[in-house]
């Protein structure tokens, strides 16, 4: 548990590779996902007199996360802009890739036409192993929407799992 603004920064970035890969369930682009993940390291070192010790650091920066690619797709609204992603032209021709490389490249696609409320549920809890309560609490919502999210959301792989090869 950081004691001092030094040992919260080395926790912070010892969170880095937890939240890059948040980052990229959220977002459909690498590129984006890195902007979320620098937005958010940004917004917790500003802020860091608003995290609470003796709570999770992790489910704080989540939830730093989620806020920052909510406002970044509002403005993207408001802008008319939504990116394509580029990995639609990834691993193309690559006949190095292996079976478990596709399987890979096909679940990332499927995760990625999800909702960004079941992107999200699934990022948490599936990827990055919090409970059903410390995903609620980071995404603001009741234990059980986090439950009847994930089950739509597993679903809704399975389906689109179900139409590639």
């Amino acid at each position: 548990m950081p004691a001092s603004l030094p040992e919260l920064r080395q926790a912070i970035a010892e969170l880095l590779p937890r939240l890059r890969r948040f980052g990229r369930t959220l977002a459909h682009s690498h590129e984006d996902a890195d902007d979320l993940v620098q937005i958010a390291i940004e917004k917790a070192l500003t802020r860091t007199d608003q995290w609470t010790p003796g709570t999770r650091l992790d489910s704080w920066m989540f939830r730093i996360m989620q806020n920052a690619w909510i406002d970044e797709l509002r403005a993207r609204e408001r802008r008319g802009q939504t990116f394509l992603p580029e990995e639609e032209g990834d691993h193309i021709g690559d006949a190095t890739a292996s079976g478990s490389q596709l399987d890979a490249i096909l679940v990332r696609k499927a995760v990625a036409r999800l909702s960004e409320e079941h992107r999200a549920v699934v990022g948490l809890v599936l990827v990055e192993g919090l409970s059903y309560q410390e995903a609620a609490e980071t995404l603001g919502v009741p234990v059980g929407t986090v439950t009847s999210r994930l089950a739509r959301a597993r679903e809704a792989l399975q389906e689109l799992l179900g139409e590639w090869p």
